[in-house]
């Protein structure tokens, strides 16, 4: 197992160069003058435009930007933004909002998709796994920001449970935010168990433990959910990442200060140094959370081995 994570470890090296370089390439070609767009409505003198593109390198090619930007990233530094910040400063101010809000989306992902594809499984062709599908297929069709304003308007606006903006609740502020963020990814889980639970349920193995008088409730958590639930870990791990990237919608709409909002606001404003920083350290978190799943199928399922 030491092995395995040590090279996957090592594999990971040159996806994180490859993804930082494809990032770098597409903000470098996003069309528009970053000097202007810091300058606004008044304009620079030649002098103070020739300055700050000596600063930022705008007058250098990709591939030379590219190798100042590694060389600068060796020694910790990942750039500043056009107003002379570090971007390692504004990730480490808006990744806990971010790490907050995914963390609430994956707690409801999980408990409640699990529990609903588990609940449509045992009850197949009734009305409550009939509910299941008919609402998760709503949950897929609505758009994240559609759903988000629909939230605000009815959980906080009209009914007033939860706070529609900000982070000042504490905790209870990512309450509506994560659910909206984890309502895709909950109606996915939730199919995804159903599926891996009927055909579960309908194994030979399930056969024989209802034959030597095994108790229902062991058959289904402990024989039929546990070989269920490799899918199901699989999906969650790699959406982690999915959601921290999601998180811009939502934390656009919820006006909450993290990751995602950061990402809305640079690529406005073209802060290139920003992106490029905030959007492979995303990658860096799927790729470690991936890893963290593929350890997890030797918990689940002790046949899996990987040495």
């Amino acid at each position: 197992m030491t092995r395995y994570v040590i090279r996957r470890l090592l594999l990971a090296i040159p996806v994180l160069i490859g993804a930082s370089f494809l990032i770098f390439a597409m903000v470098y070609a996003l069309p528009g003058d970053p000097i202007r767009a810091l300058a606004g409505d008044r304009p620079l003198t030649p002098a103070v435009q020739a300055q700050l593109r000596a600063q930022y390198n705008l007058d250098d090619n990709l591939f030379v930007q590219y190798a100042k930007y590694i060389g600068a990233l060796l020694q910790g530094n990942l750039g500043t933004d056009f107003s002379g910040r570090p971007v390692l400063d504004i990730i480490e101010q808006r990744l806990p909002v971010t790490i907050r809000l995914t963390i609430v989306a994956v707690v409801f992902e999980t408990m409640f998709g699990i529990i609903a594809g588990v609940l449509a499984a045992l009850n197949r062709g009734r009305f409550l796994d009939n509910l299941v599908l008919v609402s998760t297929t709503v949950l897929v069709a609505v758009p994240v920001f559609v759903l988000g304003f629909i939230a605000q308007y009815t959980f906080g606006f009209k009914l007033g449970w939860f706070p529609i903006a900000g982070i000042n609740q504490g905790w209870y502020s990512y309450l509506l935010p994560g659910l909206v963020l984890a309502a895709l990814s909950m109606a996915y889980v939730a199919r995804l168990t159903r599926t891996a639970m009927v055909e579960a349920m309908r194994a030979d193995y399930i056969r024989t433990a209802r034959a030597k008088g095994v108790g229902e409730r062991r058959i289904v958590f402990r024989h039929a959910l546990r070989n269920s639930l490799i899918p199901v870990v699989t999906f969650i791990g790699a959406d982690i990442g999915t959601l921290l990237g999601g998180a811009i919608v939502t934390e656009s709409v919820f006006n909450l200060p993290g990751l995602g909002r950061a990402i809305y606001d640079s690529v406005r404003a073209q802060e290139g140094a920003v992106i490029v920083g905030i959007v492979t350290l995303m990658v860096f978190f799927y790729i470690f959370f991936n890893l963290v799943v593929d350890v997890l199928y030797a918990v689940i399922d002790p046949r899996i081995r990987y040495e």
